[in-house]
């Protein structure tokens, strides 16, 4: 870990932390809660460090300002990733508890800790954990809205986040007091939420906060609930086919069916028979000339799919701008092939 790199940067209107992640300067990176008003300054940053952002990550849906994970998707292609229970439209990736999110040179573990919203998640690495608003520094993340709920709060503070070792670093989505890191150890110490007794405790005294709404909430989670842009763009332009029109292509000799996912997801979600694996990331070496999607595109149509449409979408564009003008992606990915009853090997 000692040559990480590791950003925290704030944004004083939400009084929300955002984190920069490389395991070297030049490598790939990885940007948790990011805000949109503050993407100008994490595009220069990235810049400024040489780095290639790849992922984009949420901790939950936010109420207390506009995410900056689809601005960022739109400026870098990067792959926007949230939990399996968020109700978002449209994110590039999916992960659940167990899961690990990865770049290169790093892995975090993905903990399901709901209960400040029932989408929240934390992401352990090594030394660190990043809770989102699950644990904050003394505090708790409120649980009256967005479908919040201490009884699991209690559950995924005392039985998930707590049980890490004490030293273990606490970096939360948001700090009002100007308090930048903690540790699991001094949370459990001095944390006023933490000392309850017991479940029906916990309950009791989160149910009695009596908390205003948060001034961008009504603005900001419609907002976040909307991130699905590329799929409509691409569709307009003619470049995708359904699922349905996908089943008469795959098989044929002339078309190469390239898989966008990650190994993991493959290993979890099963593939379409007969496709190439060519992960999103390497995707701009791909399809430059001298290639594998360049080459295979001379006398192939390359077919996209991923999870759920974005990744292909993101990879159309950047084929056509390679001059692969064949290419098309499958809207909505193997989760719309599913449900379009497909085969899955």
């Amino acid at each position: 870990m000692s040559s990480m790199l590791f950003r925290q940067l704030f944004d004083a209107v939400s009084g929300t932390y955002t984190y920069l992640l490389a395991s070297r300067p030049g490598g790939e990176a990885l940007i948790i809660d990011p805000v949109l008003e503050k993407v100008d300054r994490y595009l220069k940053l990235i810049e400024e460090l040489e780095l290639e952002l790849v992922k984009a990550v949420d901790t939950h849906v936010h109420a207390d300002h506009i995410t900056g994970i689809g601005a960022l998707r739109d400026h870098t292609r990067c792959i926007t990733v949230m939990g399996e229970h968020s109700k978002v439209d449209v994110v590039s990736m999916r992960v659940s508890e167990g899961d690990q999110l990865k770049i290169e040179g790093l892995a975090l573990d993905v903990l399901y800790t709901p209960g400040h919203t029932d989408d929240s998640y934390s992401f352990l690495l090594a030394d660190r954990v990043f809770t989102g608003d699950t644990l904050l520094i003394r505090g708790t993340g409120r649980t009256d809205f967005q479908n919040g709920d201490p009884r699991a709060q209690y559950e995924s503070l005392f039985n998930k986040l707590l049980r890490l070792p004490d030293e273990t670093l606490v970096y939360p989505a948001h700090d009002y007091k100007g308090d930048t890191v903690s540790t699991i150890g001094e949370e459990r110490r001095f944390n006023p939420r933490l000392q309850v007794k017991s479940v029906d405790e916990y309950v009791a005294l989160m149910s009695s906060l009596n908390l205003p709404s948060p001034k961008m909430m009504d603005v900001a989670v419609p907002a976040n609930l909307r991130q699905g842009l590329h799929q409509e763009e691409v569709a307009r332009r003619g470049l995708s086919v359904s699922p349905t029109e996908a089943m008469e292509l795959v098989g044929r000799t002339d078309v190469a069916l390239v898989d966008l996912r990650e190994t993991e997801e493959r290993r979890k979600q099963g593939t379409i028979p007969g496709s190439v694996h060519a992960p999103y990331p390497e995707l701009p070496k791909n399809v430059r000339a001298g290639g594998l999607l360049h080459e295979l595109a001379r006398d192939k149509r390359v077919l996209f799919y991923c999870a759920y449409g974005e990744r292909s979408a993101m990879a159309v564009l950047a084929a056509q701008e390679e001059g692969l003008t064949s290419a098309r992606h499958i809207a909505g990915g193997i989760d719309a092939w599913k449900r379009a009853g497909g085969t899955i090997a």
